[in-house]
């Protein structure tokens, strides 16, 4: 480093326009790769939540024989349903960690069906463009009985 008056130090112009080229050129190439992953993060996170809540709901009929109704919904894995048909050993403190229903990662409900047209009951997000069908990482379901 170069001493400069009264003792003081500090970069050459020259430096700091080699140190700018250099991170723009990383920017270049880093960011792209970042950007087109953000869809693939928020499926993995839906389909990471339906299994979780997949798992809940196993264990609420374990618990009590079936699977919450249509009507009881989701809610029901958090507080004991008021609506028929009640459950007869409803574990204290529900069947969620959470204190709340997750949404879908593009802040929607999931939907759920019991019983299903696919099974006991359907458990499925709309997806990135909220509304149902579609293809592709823009616009597809993310769908319980269709997951690997």
């Amino acid at each position: 480093m170069r001493r400069f008056r009264n003792g003081e130090k500090g970069f050459t112009l020259i430096e700091l326009m080699v140190v700018i080229a250099i991170l723009s050129m990383l920017a270049i190439l880093v960011v792209p790769k970042i950007v087109g992953h953000s869809d693939d993060a928020k499926i993995t996170d839906a389909q990471v939540q339906i299994r979780n809540l997949e798992t809940a709901l196993k264990m609420y009929k374990l618990d009590n024989g079936d699977y919450p109704t249509t009507e009881q919904g989701l809610q029901a894995l958090l507080t004991m349903p008021a609506t028929p048909p009640t459950p007869k050993k409803y574990r204290e403190g529900g069947y969620l960690e959470s204190k709340n229903i997750p949404t879908d990662p593009w802040g929607n409900d999931y939907i759920y069906l019991s019983p299903g047209e696919h099974g006991d009951y359907d458990l499925y997000s709309f997806g990135p463009d909220g509304a149902r069908g579609g293809e592709g990482k823009k616009a597809a379901d993310i769908e319980s009985w269709n997951m690997q």
